[in-house]
């Protein structure tokens, strides 16, 4: 602990993490948000580009916070604050000291597609055996996966982390504080080209999980069929394989429509499993859930009963029924490669009349106006009732179809539209806010 005096306070750095878990431990809830914080709460003053949580130390106490902690001693509160270099790297050093008091298995989940549906699958059914702690929405960078780290009760018995990544370096990260002993990449697409460097980027830095496993012993789930992923994977001590062929889990699509139906044919006897999910791009997904729960001795049934029960939510490959239409609403994020697939899925499905509803692509680099050019092209390779395109670099490129500058617009169209017995796609990253189009 390290005495100081600025701006004519008194206050002190804790230097000694025990110290700070200590306090931890007697008020287990941390917030970083005043709005959503509860009396003996710890606030975490962070920073940002826009925000300066310093701010917001007072309002904090005042509302019943156990404690600011605070890295500017302009905002010192004699005996409520506790004043450190850094909040963030603070808040990051709690959660791997938190991490380290635990020996339970800790399995962590990244990709460019597919990362929070496969972790949802994955808990529900870890949970139908096992006490287990998990990554809630969609919090999954520097900040939300500490704080999903500090949610972790003593009697967790597995831990499922997400982890998000926009550049390099980023999950290696991650994994100094979240330390998995299990990990999954569920692909490397064309995600955050921008950040990453390419596709190539993408592979190096979604690899990273690989490389935390590899250096530490860990085990690595990894889809067979993905030829780029069994190099990935190369010298990890553990591999356990899923796909369609060649892996000690094996499985494959029945039925796609309404809904994904999988029979598992080797590794498990859970049956047919009919899913609530839409699109065969969820294979991989539910095999992987499947993997996993096998794995862990959870018995067949209760894997094949978790995976039918689970509802994806959210704006993530929903099914909504529209009068006489069907609704597929993925408007939570795209990029090349999801847009691809769900294009490729939706073209397949049999249905008397078929809409597209897209928004533009984000974080996509010197790369973003190619990739709206390649998915313009696609669409061309299938005939459609109608083509709606929204917003970024739709916008840019000449094309035949419908155009609207963002989804309040798309909006007005759509509800001025009489659709009948259609399949409708709503489809595009979280800044188009394409869901609005369905809004009453």
């Amino acid at each position: 602990m390290v005495a100081g005096s600025e701006f004519g306070v008194h206050y002190f750095y804790i230097m000694n993490i025990e110290s700070l878990y200590e306090l931890y431990l007697r008020n287990p809830s941390i917030q970083t948000d005043t709005r959503r914080l509860k009396p003996g709460d710890m606030f975490f003053a962070l920073k940002g580009d826009t925000f300066n949580g310093n701010q917001f130390a007072r309002q904090a106490i005042d509302a019943g916070a156990a404690c600011a902690v605070i890295d500017e001693p302009e905002f010192f509160l004699e005996g409520k604050t506790i004043l450190v270099e850094d909040v963030l790297k603070t808040l990051q050093a709690l959660a791997r000291y938190h991490r380290e008091q635990f020996s339970i298995p800790f399995i962590a989940i990244t990709g460019s597609n597919g990362k929070t549906t496969t972790k949802e699958l994955v808990h529900a059914v870890l949970a139908t055996k096992y006490k287990t702690a998990t990554t809630e929405g969609n919090l999954n960078n520097h900040i939300g996966i500490p704080l999903t780290l500090l949610t972790i009760k003593a009697d967790a018995e597995i831990a499922v982390i997400e982890m998000g990544a926009n550049h390099r370096k980023e999950i290696a990260g991650y994994c100094e504080y979240a330390q998995p002993t299990y990990g999954v990449i569920t692909n490397c697409g064309k995600a955050h080209l921008g950040g990453f460097g390419g596709e190539e980027g993408v592979r190096r830095g979604k690899g990273e999980l690989f490389d935390y496993l590899r250096a530490h012993g860990g085990t690595a789930f990894v889809m067979w069929d993905y030829d780029y992923l069994r190099s990935m994977s190369h010298d990890i001590a553990r591999i356990i394989k899923y796909g369609t062929a060649g892996a000690d889990l094996e499985g494959h699509t029945v039925k796609n429509e309404p809904f994904l139906e999988v029979e598992i044919t080797k590794g498990a006897d859970t049956g047919l499993i009919k899913t609530k999910l839409v699109g065969d791009y969820n294979l991989p997904n539910v095999l992987l859930a499947v993997a996993i729960g096998k794995h862990f001795k959870v018995p067949d049934e209760q894997i094949r009963s978790a995976i039918e029960d689970y509802q994806p939510s959210n704006s993530r490959s929903q099914l909504l029924q529209s009068g006489s239409n069907q609704v597929i609403l993925d408007a939570y994020n795209a990029n090349p490669s999801s847009m691809k697939l769900a294009i490729e899925n939706f073209a397949r499905l049999q249905a008397p009349s078929r809409v597209l509803v897209l928004g533009a692509m984000a974080e996509l680099g010197d790369s973003s106006l190619a990739e709206h050019k390649a998915i313009i092209d696609l669409i061309g390779q299938t005939a459609w009732e109608k083509v709606v395109l929204v917003g970024g670099d739709f916008l840019k490129i000449p094309h035949p179809y419908i155009s609207f500058s963002h989804s309040e617009e798309a909006k007005k169209w759509f509800q001025q539209q009489a659709f009948e017995h259609t399949h409708i796609l709503i489809k595009g990253s979280r800044s188009m806010k394409m869901e609005k189009i369905l809004e009453p």
